[in-house]
């Protein structure tokens, strides 16, 4: 079975059984979710170990794998200026849209009120309140160590960006001898976390057991709502991409939509956008003509960093584990979840389901049981492939921006070439 099929059947045994124990009242059965409950934990302690060094050392290799400021020119700032644009948009419409659909699942107070019982008082403790002035200072680390101490994703986030640029302005032997480290740093990191993963089906089995031992039949009905939801807003949020090819970068939506229906159809069945690059690629040259510049550093640099449907699924996850648990999150709390989805969503690993991974610590950050992403890693096979659609279709979309900005600058240099030729 795929690595999805075995999640997914993992989840349905743990339903199965939780089920089974909520209806059977019987005591002896309810102590078996208490011992499963430390090994969930102790899954979910693995896969947030792996998550800063997979983080800062990504991070890192991506500033120095751009090229140097002379040759990203006009184009490279303009490219990043449209990624945050995009990935704050669906991150606000993720966090707003959230708030709305969620609140019509229906958790009876007593379950959640349970489900907090069951998370340590340490996990489920929200963060003392602050000033927007105050949140704006912190930042930047005073103590990178403390940083990543606490978990501080933010923060650490900050810290590294400055570095890699750091890293990236002194002299080429030394920056050599610094990413050669960092690189093997990243290597190990990805096999550590492959590691984790394989052990994927029982941790999810582990901690869906006593949620829904406690949740009984609504576990169920919550798993299948989110899942409808996450999926529901990507496809929604695809669509706004056909909109900006139209209306933004002036392409026909016929058009637009053959050009991407290659790579959707590979995101489809391999849920990774890397595996999209190729059939990206040939659509750009033979059905939309983009300019070679565009096709040879916007599209590669898209399917590596560019993750909106990452960003919608970041804040969608929260509320979702939020409402679960019934911690009311304020809007201060929601405006720091929606920032660090935009900056998380550059440094999240290229494999199914790797925006999960780095949940974590925005779980935590709000006062949420970490314990929570083993549920939403067990129903992921469908919103990934919705995440990974919206993925490759905002990659395109981009790039047909920068190919009619392009266009429009090489125009300008050379007045008495016509937009076409150019």
């Amino acid at each position: 079975m795929s690595p999805a099929t075995r999640a997914f059947t993992a989840l349905g045994a743990g339903l199965a059984v939780g089920i089974a124990i909520a209806a059977s009242h019987a005591p002896g059965l309810h102590a078996l979710s208490g011992y499963l409950e430390p090994i969930g934990k102790l899954w979910v302690n693995a896969l947030r170990m792996t998550v800063i060094p997979l983080v800062s050392t990504a991070i890192l290799i991506g500033i120095d794998a751009l090229p140097d400021s002379r040759s990203i020119g006009r184009m490279g700032g303009r490219v990043l200026v449209v990624f945050l644009i995009v990935l704050l948009a669906a991150a606000t419409f993720a966090a707003l849209g959230g708030r709305t659909v969620f609140s019509r699942l229906n958790i009876d107070p007593a379950s959640a009120a349970a489900l907090r019982g069951m998370v340590d008082a340490t996990a489920r403790t929200a963060p003392t309140l602050t000033t927007t002035g105050q949140w704006i200072a912190d930042l930047v680390p005073a103590n990178p160590i403390k940083a990543v101490a606490d978990g501080a994703m933010l923060q650490i986030i900050v810290f590294t960006l400055a570095f890699g640029l750091a890293i990236a302005a002194i002299a080429t032997p030394a920056r050599r001898n610094l990413m050669g480290p960092v690189r093997a740093l990243n290597d190990a990191s990805l096999v550590l976390v492959q590691w984790v993963l394989r052990a994927t089906p029982i941790g999810v089995f582990a901690l869906t057991v006593p949620m829904a031992a406690t949740l009984g039949t609504a576990a169920a009905g919550a798993a299948t709502f989110y899942v409808l939801a996450l999926s529901a807003m990507n496809v929604a949020f695809a669509g706004v991409f056909y909109l900006v090819a139209w209306l933004v970068a002036g392409r026909s939506l016929p058009a637009f939509a053959r050009a991407c229906a290659p790579a959707q159809a590979v995101a489809l069945s391999s849920r990774s956008s890397l595996a999209s690059l190729p059939a990206l690629l040939e659509a750009s040259d033979t059905v939309l003509a983009l300019p070679s510049t565009v096709s040879s550093f916007v599209l590669p640099l898209s399917v590596a960093t560019f993750r909106p449907g990452g960003a919608i699924g970041l804040p969608l996850g929260v509320l979702f584990v939020a409402h679960l648990y019934g911690v009311p999150l304020d809007a201060h709390q929601l405006a720091m979840v929606v920032l660090t989805a935009v900056v998380t969503t550059f440094s999240a690993p290229g494999i199914p389901s790797g925006s999960l991974l780095v949940m974590v610590p925005v779980l935590v950050s709000v006062g949420l049981p970490a314990e929570a992403v083993g549920l939403l890693i067990g129903v992921d096979a469908i919103p990934d492939t919705a995440r990974t659609v919206t993925n490759v279709t905002g990659d395109m979309a981009v790039a047909v921006m920068m190919g009619r900005f392009e266009r429009a600058a090489v125009s300008e240099a050379a007045p008495g070439v016509p937009a076409a030729a150019a």
